[in-house]
């Protein structure tokens, strides 16, 4: 049986259009809470997984909406295969290939992006897939790229969201500290929102039998 783990409940509505019985469970964008979802799932009986949802671009070359089936996850100084079969159920044939660094804390400058993607020429990061990759079942990752490489991610992006969704209080008290990070939120908003189609058109054109 599959199970999934997202970051955030945004990301967990949008598969479930698609794989509503499937169990999922949510990270919250934590290390802890990644490594939780997974104890969760298997308490529910899964025997693969899937690590799904945003991810941060590392290379110029997988820009926003770029949909990423990994071929391995990239965590710990090593790299971890996906599963080919399961990879090829959410349509590897049909998506960007190549690996997915796992990061324990937000990825937010472009320097560091620019750095991450020399040493591990990973196309992009997230924060759950290396917890997924470490499970010892076989696993896929389908992310899709909801920023660019070249641009710091605004300072409120840390601190706006909690158990999994936008926080508005952090939202508001970051835009008085950081004003001018409302230009990059907007753009960042852009991007997410055309990232969240980019997968939807991936996921009704590619739909997954499990």
């Amino acid at each position: 049986m599959l199970g999934i783990l997202a970051g955030l409940k945004q990301e967990a509505r949008l598969l479930r259009r698609f794989l509503p019985d499937a169990p999922l469970a949510l990270s919250h964008a934590t290390p802890e809470g990644a490594r939780q979802g997974v104890e969760r799932l298997f308490r529910a009986g899964v025997t693969e997984l899937l690590s799904f949802g945003c991810a941060g671009s590392l290379s110029p070359e997988a820009p926003p909406s770029t949909v990423i089936v990994a071929d391995h996850v990239h965590h710990e100084n090593r790299n971890i295969p996906c599963d080919p079969a399961l990879s090829q159920m959410f349509g590897s044939a049909f998506a960007r290939r190549g690996g997915i660094l796992h990061s324990d804390a937000l990825v937010e400058f472009a320097s560091e992006k620019a750095r991450y993607f020399t040493e591990t020429h990973c196309l992009a990061v997230d924060m759950e897939s290396g917890v997924v990759a470490q499970s010892g079942v076989p696993f896929a990752v389908l992310r899709v790229v909801c920023d660019d490489a070249t641009q710091d991610l605004p300072h409120a992006v840390k601190t706006s969201v909690k158990d999994g969704a936008v926080y508005i209080p952090g939202l508001i008290g970051s835009l008085v500290r950081h004003p001018l990070q409302i230009g990059g939120l907007i753009r960042l908003g852009k991007e997410a929102a055309l990232a969240q189609r980019a997968m939807a058109s991936f996921l009704q054109a590619n739909l997954p039998q499990t």
